[in-house]
């Protein structure tokens, strides 16, 4: 790209949509934020029910979570009838009410002289493909799910990134076009892509050089019985210290830092933008199998737990890994006790889950996103 053209990108602008349904969405989305405006690219991140009905925002965003709770019995449900009814090859009622905010978010693109759209949400991607039916857009999406979950075939993406070639077959049978199928990855932001020294950064956390550290994600939102997990993992492993990340929940900080405040062994964490570090000083990480967190960690090399997944996408993602030997996927308590011991004493297993994590995990996907979005943005 030559220098006029590299003058004619910086006018240019692009809107990247997402859902705060979980928090891998958004996330996704700020990395490749992160990645464009280190290129001198405008880029606005918003959350796409932002701009159709923030109350709207906010209620779909609690069900979501609320679907999570007691083991995510309600979300199997839901996600359940979404593979029934992606058999039957009608629209679903969930592309008809995002098909209804076509003009509305069509408006918002238009009057803020948007060039180039990117989405990490099914929903946002419904809308675009509702006004690309009437209107000239062009728009990318990322899967950020080892999996095709239903109604991604409703969506005409110029571009749909997917996390790895071997999903390919899964979204072809699924209804997605091959051509428009790109296997780059899943988007992690730069703290998960830098390089660390394992001491130098346990220094900067003020962690023990000497101590062997087992990381605790539960995602942003900090689900889980994380408690009743803390406890057997106290009682049945030894010398080893445990940090537990509680992410956007408050309240779960505040009972576990109540809990364990006189308990040397237990560090816990509320939401902290150096969770890079964290991983990078941990011996074992173990984590719910959301597609984001566990990309991050397989993006930085950490062995890795992978504990008991809601239904729906986080099976998939845990069988994805667990079949490649990158995780250990534990469906109970006692499993993952066990697997974490396991882990810690066994350095031949750590070391070929890294091995592996390097060889099917891809390293450089916001860069390749970007890459894409240029192309794109030279051609407006």
């Amino acid at each position: 790209m030559n220098i006029r053209e590299m003058e004619e990108i910086k006018e240019k602008k692009v809107l990247i949509l997402s859902c705060g349904t979980g928090g891998g969405h958004n996330t996704a989305a700020k990395a490749i934020q992160e990645e464009l405006i280190s290129r001198n690219i405008k880029t606005d991140f918003i959350e796409y029910l932002e701009i159709i009905d923030p109350k709207l925002k906010d209620e779909i965003n609690n069900l979501y979570i609320k679907s999570t709770h007691k083991n995510g019995k309600v979300f199997k449900k839901v996600y359940g009838l979404g593979k029934i009814y992606e058999k039957t090859k009608l629209k679903s009622p969930v592309y008809f009410l995002n098909s209804l905010n076509k003009e509305k978010l069509y408006d918002y693109i238009i009057n803020n002289k948007y060039d180039f759209v990117v989405t990490t949400h099914l929903f946002a991607a419904q809308a675009l493909t509702a006004i690309k039916k009437e209107h000239h857009i062009h728009f990318m999406q990322v899967a950020t799910d080892y999996v095709s979950i239903p109604f991604w075939e409703e969506t005409n993406p110029d571009y749909f990134v997917i996390p790895s070639k071997e999903l390919e077959a899964d979204f072809i049978e699924k209804g997605m076009k091959k051509q428009k199928l790109v296997a780059l990855g899943i988007p992690v932001r730069k703290q998960f892509r830098d390089k660390y020294d394992k001491n130098e950064a346990k220094k900067s956390l003020n962690l023990d050089v000497n101590k062997k550290y087992v990381l605790i994600l539960n995602g942003s939102m900090g689900f889980g019985n994380v408690k009743e997990i803390t406890k057997k993992l106290l009682k049945n492993i030894e010398d080893v210290n445990f940090i537990i990340s509680c992410g956007n929940n408050n309240k779960l900080f505040d009972v576990l830092n109540e809990e364990y405040k006189n308990n040397k062994r237990v560090i816990v964490l509320s939401y902290t933008n150096e969770l890079g570090k964290y991983v990078a000083s941990s011996d074992v990480i173990l984590s719910k199998p959301g597609g984001l967190t566990t990309t991050e960690i397989a993006n930085m090399g950490r062995p890795l737990v992978h504990m008991m997944p809601i239904p729906g996408c986080e099976n998939y993602n845990a069988d994805f890994f667990a079949k490649r030997q990158m995780s250990i996927k534990c469906d109970n308590i006692k499993q993952v006790v066990s697997s974490t011991k396991e882990l810690l004493e066994n350095q031949e297993l750590q070391e070929k889950m890294i091995e592996n994590q390097r060889k099917y995990i891809i390293q450089d996907t916001c860069e390749k996103i970007a890459d894409i979005v240029m192309k794109e943005l030279n051609k407006r």
